[in-house]
Order: structure tokens, then sequence, then C-alpha cells
């Protein structure tokens, strides 16, 4: 970062500060990863300078022969990659993802039907913070008291009772496989349309280690930086039928211009996902979030729905006498980041809540193994089970740095 160091220190300070983050801790969000060298350039490329309204062909400037080659290529690796009849690249986020669905195929007021976000869904389901709750009628489905998997029951009676225009499956926080084709029979029962939010499971989708929805869902959406493994950005799938009137809602009506720069890093990473590498990446994702959930567990920590399908768990912390709050700030403290996170009749408010959410695909990308897997799940206890105190605190940092250090990432950048 030459040309920035010399033009605005502080800028290339942060980015410093930043890369150091990002090779000293550990990352267990489970919506975050780390992108490859090569969709680092794709994303710094010059192809940020190109405006380019419109799609492949159909371009409202002059001069996008460039970004039309890599926009084509994303579309046909994202339609390989997951069998689909019809994608756009263009959105900016697997939020815009959603409006952009909704936009397309229903009318303000009209009814959704989505999980709710306290148990385990996500803001543009229906949330009254979100559009979504601000111009749709939202209506939520939750998951069983004991078990912590959805309530189907639920599901099939409000949907017959509330007649949505939209059922939406998919969440943010819900560590189990999704049963599609039980959402499309309801949604057939009562002519509802299916949108598969899968922004959180979507690579190993792509890797057939996860059931597809494409075969049951009208609509599925994605972002592409969580299991995909991609730039910050999204994608949004339909059947043909919906195809013209995905792309109008896209642009023109939601957005203008298109990231080129983050379209190119989506190509790229969709390259990558199409790799016998990417498909042993997502195998490891999996065991490695088994392993953490069954060591947790063993340790006494209760593990919503008793473990995992996919590439996060959820810890509900009341038995231990902790809030998520205090837990992420003591792992913080030993450079194990999470995030605190409500679990399912939650009595804390979303500030505090009771649970802390984690995922394996950043550690897994960055080579870590079930042996670590096993150290991380102890440093963890330690550091709940002191409630935070300064020596095991300083203890697990110390061990944590010289863990990392046998897995670098950007090494040298």
């Amino acid at each position: 970062m030459f040309w920035l160091n010399q033009t605005d220190p502080e800028v290339h300070e942060a980015i410093a500060q930043e890369l150091k983050r990002e090779q000293e801790k550990l990352v267990l969000i489970a919506s975050e990863n780390y992108v490859s060298r090569s969709i680092l350039e794709a994303v710094g490329s010059v192809m940020t300078n190109k405006y380019a309204e419109g799609y492949p062909g159909r371009r409202y400037y002059a001069g996008c022969e460039a970004v039309d080659q890599v926009e084509t290529l994303a579309i046909e690796r994202a339609r390989l990659l997951f069998g689909a009849e019809h994608v756009n690249v263009q959105p900016h986020s697997g939020s815009q993802a959603n409006m952009a669905v909704y936009l397309s195929s229903i009318r303000p007021g009209d009814t959704i039907l989505g999980m709710d976000l306290s148990h385990g869904g996500h803001l543009t389901h229906g949330s009254p913070v979100s559009f979504s709750g601000h111009y749709y009628n939202a209506v939520f489905y939750g998951v069983h008291r004991d078990t912590g998997l959805i309530d189907e029951q639920q599901v099939e009676a409000l949907a017959k009772q509330h007649r949505p225009a939209i059922i939406i499956a998919g969440a943010s926080a819900y560590p189990r496989i999704i049963d599609f084709a039980f959402f499309r029979r309801v949604a057939n029962e009562v002519g509802a349309i299916l949108l598969v939010d899968m922004a959180h499971f979507s690579g190993l989708v792509a890797t057939g280690h996860h059931p597809s929805p494409f075969p049951h869902a009208d609509f599925v959406t994605t972002s592409t930086h969580k299991t995909l493994r991609g730039p910050r950005g999204g994608m949004a799938f339909s059947k043909s039928n919906w195809a013209k009137a995905l792309d109008k809602a896209v642009f023109p009506m939601m957005q203008g211009g298109p990231l080129m720069h983050v379209i190119a890093g989506k190509a790229v990473m969709l390259k990558e996902a199409l790799s016998p590498d990417f498909k042993q990446y997502s195998e490891n994702t999996l065991k490695n979030a088994k392993l953490l959930a069954s060591e947790l567990s063993e340790a006494g920590y209760r593990i919503s729905t008793g473990g995992t399908d996919n590439h996060l768990m959820l810890l509900d912390l009341r038995n231990k006498n902790l809030t998520g709050k205090e837990a992420e700030s003591y792992l913080a403290q030993a450079g194990i980041i999470c995030n605190k996170n409500g679990v399912p009749y939650d009595d804390k408010p979303p500030t505090v809540t009771s649970g802390i959410r984690l995922g394996t695909p950043a550690i897994t990308t960055r080579g870590l193994g079930e042996k670590e897997v096993v150290k991380i799940a102890s440093m963890i206890h330690r550091i709940l089970d002191s409630k935070g105190q300064g020596s095991v605190i300083d203890s697990v940092k110390s061990e944590l740095v010289s863990l990392l250090k046998d897995f670098p990432i950007y090494a040298g950048l």
C-alpha cells in the first residue's frame, strides 16, 4: 500500500491495524470469513472506476466490454454452481437481495411469513426495525421451546390463517437443516411464493453438504461473504418465470450502477467454489463446527437444538449465570472474537442477550482442524468458567498467539 501510505497515512494505518487484528485474533463470528488474495486483487482493481448501469449487452454507458465479461462469468458460474435457472449478481448485500425479491413479486402492505428474529431469523424477514417490517405486514413463526427446532405445525397454522404472499425459509442463527420440501408444500397450500434465504449456508449448498433449496423455491437469496468465502455482497436467484421481474427490481428499481469491482470478486469466488479444494473446505467447516459444539456440550454448555448441522451454533449461557454481552467481552479480551446473540425465548434484551453465536468458516479457512478445535473449546470454557478472570485471560491469550503463528493469514501482506 505504498501510495496510500504516502497520501493518506491515517487510512493506511487503520487498514494496517485491521490486517493485524485479522492475523492475530481467532475469528469465530459465523458470518465472517477471509477472502483469497485473488479476490482481494479483483475487489481492489480498476473495475471500481466503471459505471455500468444495466446488464451485460444492455448498458446505459459505453466502454462496458470488460465489465460485461466479468458479470457474464459471474452469472454463468453461479448458475452452474447451484443449478439455478436465473441469477442476478448485482445486489450489494444479502439484505438488498431480499429487498429485490419483495420488490419483484409483492406489493407494500402484503403479508410475509418469516422466522422471528428472536428465534434465529433475520432483520429482513419482517423485523419492525427493517424495511421488511415497515412496508409489509409481517407474521412470524418460531421454534419449539424444548427442542429449539422450527415449529412446523405453527408455520402451517399461521400460513393458513394469514395467507401470506411470501413465505421465507432461512435464518441467521439456526444450526439445523431446514426442510425446504415442507415449506414448498405449505406455500402451495396457501398460494404463496417461497423465498429461501440461504445467506449463511450457501457455501455448504454449493458443495452438497446441505440440501439445496433450488428444486423447491421460487426465489433464493444469499450473501457472498459467509460460507461462500467471497467479497461482501449478495446474489438473488429465481425461477425463469420471475427473471425479468427480478432484474427490473434490482435495476432500475432498487439500485443504480453495480459495483463492478465487487462483481469481479464474486466471479473469482464462484470459480473457487467450483473447485475440489472448496468442497474439502466445506467438509472441514462442518467437522470443526460439530466438534466444537460437542466439546462445549461436554463442558456443560447448553447448545441450542443440542448440536449443529451446519457451520454455526448457539450457546445458551443462562445456566452459567453469564450474559452474552459478558461472554463476548471476556473472550474478546483474550483474542477470541464472537458475537453476543439472543437465544430462543430469551429474557434479556438484544443489547445484552443470554447467548453467543459461534461459527467455524473463518478458522477453517486458516487451516485449523479438529486438534486445534479441541484446544479452542478448552480456551473458551476456561475463560467463561472463570467469569473473565484476568490471569486466565492472559494465559489463554498467550496460548492463542502461539497457536495462530502456525496458521498465518495473508502472510507477508
